[in-house]
């Protein structure tokens, strides 16, 4: 290799180096910053044309043959029509189970466009279903008050098909930092969605390389100097959960199942469980939990997944006092223990996450993260703690005891959520009067 090519090697690999390690600008406003926290749960939505395959969503494209790009891109829109998609069912979902915001793809790394774009007509508007699901989204959203969140992919492999360059997340002509045409395609694109909508609250930018988010983002605060430009300006951990808080406010996105689109077989999803400890952790680590869904070819939420979703709503319907108006404590969590405070001072939220607890079981808990007085109450989220079903014998109430240590309390499970009885999720507990052991004078 003659010396010429390693240099232009060299510069070639010194130009990526510098992209990747490009400083994360940060234009978010601080209240805005801070009211997005405030959110706490969002629903993340996955969904294109190539969800009748049940593949994962674009990357089949790369590094794929001629014919099979031909067919992908000419011949599987033809045959997508989501005749059931509902905005309003998916939006309604979503509130029940306590999420304030939704983000919904409106163009993933295939190229193929979820919403009315003049750039392109690899879009949804040239399918059968010819509407625009971004829009009734959006709509939908306005309606029951749900912030609106668009995702949008500056990677685009259909622009890179048309234009003859091999279909790559890592070759430079693929890169918006090295293809003009591709830069000012994808701002196209995004002017489209901040201006054509009403104002957009959220957006959470994806692909390879930070200079095209950036591009992006910049575009999006001159647009709306108030909307939240998440994953390409603040930490956006994707399928994992921070060992502790972060100094920032941050995002943390999770698949309910394996696949970020609907996979209708060899699919293994988390139970209702886990993703309710996991969002007791995020907010009480002080994030954002964002958890998608992927919706069928038809446009519906597979049965799978909103069975799921229902045992969410129903955990949340019983406890969506504790995420209401709280922060995280300076210690959050004792053992399986987690706490959130009230920002007014008013009240300590405990989530008891101890599993297999019986129903009509009485358990026991120390804590030295808390102190109180005689002053100090303590209430079972959602039950009155004065009746047990057909024993009026038993004597439900929780106690609370400060002691030397802390905090005892004896609390029993006696809200009958189940006909069998059995339920599986973690029991709340709002502790007024109370103080974190080293912050009394807060």
């Amino acid at each position: 290799m003659s010396f010429r090519h390693l240099l232009l090697i060299a510069c070639i690999l010194f130009s990526l180096n510098a992209y990747a390690q490009e400083p994360i600008l940060n234009l978010n406003k601080p209240d805005r910053e801070a009211w997005f926290t405030n959110l706490g749960f969002g629903m993340f939505i996955h969904w294109s044309f190539d969800v009748q395959l049940g593949m994962v969503i674009s990357h089949s494209m790369v590094g794929a043959s001629d014919e099979y790009l031909d067919r992908y891109i000419h011949q599987l829109p033809k045959s997508f029509n989501p005749v059931k998609f509902d905005a309003d069912e998916w939006v309604r979902a979503a509130k029940l189970a306590g999420m304030k915001y939704l983000v919904f793809t409106t163009k993933h790394h295939n190229g193929f466009c979820m919403f009315d774009t003049k750039t392109t007509d690899f879009s949804i508007l040239h399918t059968p279903y010819a509407q625009d699901p971004t829009a009734q989204l959006i709509a939908a959203c306005h309606r029951e008050g749900l912030a609106v969140g668009i995702y949008y992919s500056p990677d685009d492999f259909y622009f890179l098909f048309e234009h003859k360059i091999p279909i790559s997340r890592a070759r430079p002509e693929a890169m918006a930092s090295h293809n003009a045409a591709l830069n000012e395609y994808a701002k196209s694109q995004m002017r489209e969605l901040m201006t054509n909508y009403g104002p957009i609250d959220v957006v959470f930018l994806d692909g390879l390389e930070q200079f095209g988010k950036t591009e992006l983002a910049k575009l999006c605060w001159e647009i709306n100097p108030d909307v939240v430009v998440t994953r390409g300006a603040l930490e956006t951990p994707e399928q994992n959960t921070p060992d502790a808080p972060l100094p920032a406010p941050w995002e943390a996105c999770y698949t309910l199942g394996e696949q970020w689109q609907f996979r209708p077989t060899n699919e293994f999803y988390k139970s209702a469980r886990e993703v309710i400890l996991k969002l007791i952790e995020i907010r009480c680590k002080g994030g954002n939990f964002l958890l998608n869904f992927g919706p069928d070819e038809l446009g519906q939420f597979p049965s799978e997944q909103r069975a799921i979703l229902n045992e969410i709503s129903l955990w949340m319907f019983i406890n969506q006092e504790a995420f209401a108006e709280t922060e995280p404590l300076d210690v959050i969590h004792e053992g399986p223990n987690w706490f959130l405070k009230a920002r007014d001072g008013s009240a300590v939220y405990a989530f008891l996450t101890e599993p297999d607890w019986g129903y009509g079981e009485r358990r026991e808990f120390e804590l030295a993260t808390l102190t109180g007085s005689g002053e100090s109450k303590i209430s079972v989220l959602g039950h009155a703690g004065k009746v047990l079903e057909y024993h009026p014998e038993t004597d439900p109430a929780p106690v609370i005891r400060p002691t030397s240590q802390g905090l005892h309390l004896s609390v029993m499970r006696a809200q009958r959520i189940y006909n069998d009885r059995k339920w599986p999720n973690p029991v709340v507990v709002k502790l007024e009067n109370v103080h974190e052991v080293n912050n009394t004078n807060k």
